[in-house]
């Protein structure tokens, strides 16, 4: 039992870890994706 609630511990919390971390980078990536978008139509706009 104490062998399986360390293996847990060890690969467990990575993973949890990592989870999270991705989750929280794709939010800012898509915040940047939209801003890359409005930025190409402002940039369009002036050259016209």
């Amino acid at each position: 039992m104490d062998e399986l609630v360390a293996h847990v511990a060890n690969v467990g919390f990575p993973i949890v870890v990592s989870i999270y971390l991705l989750v929280r980078v794709e939010t800012k990536i898509e915040s940047l994706t939209c801003s890359i978008y409005e930025l190409a139509k402002v940039i369009e706009g002036i050259k016209n």
